[in-house]
């Protein structure tokens, strides 16, 4: 299988068979110096938006590489699933703070399976801290936003996830109140199953197609979960409380496991 490369300065325009793609900087640098990459290898080359090129190499240098496009993909952004799943709607990870590497690891293999989008919150019982700095706030952004180019590359990926802004409680009991988004929040309170949830989404005669619903926010609480007054206000504002099985999964597992779920239930599996 053809390693992918990203060169998110190239626009669709920029896509086209024949063409020759330049490649040069940080991504040239490990392509060529780290994964060695040769003349005549046959590589991916993608802008992350949705344009993935073929071809091979015909300029490996120390921080350059050129390729010449043999074929080209586009994944429309009107279809964030697979072409099975283009009436899926917008699947969003909401992952609260945790300490040590579990939100990453839950960027990361959300990321894998899918994710369209990824919003970091900072719930009641999050150790970790990003707010009451800016900066602190947008640096946690960018290291979420590093790991999900590079879980984006290695599942080959044609969109790599955004990474919103940090949000708040009172930010997603808005999103709970529009009729066109449903927010989940993940916890054993919840007397039904995720699955049965979107089974009633995707039931005959209110299939994806007729749905309402075009986003879907998943919200996945710290190693010390929701606090009850979080999720009575989630709640209170339209949320749903749903749980994943009998077991209580780490907040680095439930939003992968979840997606998976929705995968399923909206054909992009």
């Amino acid at each position: 299988m053809a390693n992918l490369y990203y060169a998110e300065e190239l626009t669709d325009a920029d896509f086209a068979v024949g063409e020759l793609i330049e490649v040069t900087g940080d991504e040239a640098h490990h392509a060529v110096r780290v994964s060695r990459l040769r003349v005549g290898e046959h590589i991916l080359i993608g802008n992350g938006q949705g344009c993935i090129g073929e071809g091979a190499v015909e300029v490996a240098e120390r921080d350059r590489f050129v390729v010449r496009l043999q074929a080209v993909h586009v994944q429309p952004e009107s279809t964030p699933g697979t072409s099975a799943g283009a009436n899926s709607p917008e699947l969003v990870l909401v992952q609260a703070l945790a300490k040590g590497d579990r939100d990453d690891r839950a960027v990361e293999q959300s990321t894998e399976f899918g994710v369209d989008a990824i919003v970091p919150w900072q719930a009641e019982r999050s150790v970790s801290r990003w707010s009451g700095s800016g900066e602190k706030a947008e640096k946690g952004r960018e290291k979420w936003q590093r790991i999900a180019r590079e879980a984006a590359k290695q599942s080959l990926r044609p969109r790599i996830p955004g990474v919103r802004p940090l949000t708040t409680l009172a930010g997603l009991c808005e999103l709970a109140a529009r009729e066109d988004v449903a927010v989940v929040a993940l916890h054993p309170r919840g007397n039904n199953p995720l699955s049965a949830w979107v089974g009633s989404l995707t039931a005959e005669g209110s299939g994806a197609a007729t749905n309402p619903i075009r986003h879907v926010y998943l919200v996945v609480g710290p190693e010390g979960g929701f606090s009850d007054a979080e999720l009575d206000r989630l709640e209170a504002a339209g949320a749903q409380v749903a749980v994943l099985g009998e077991t209580v999964l780490r907040a680095s597992s439930a939003g992968p496991a979840a997606l998976a779920v929705l995968n399923l239930a909206f054909g992009r599996w």
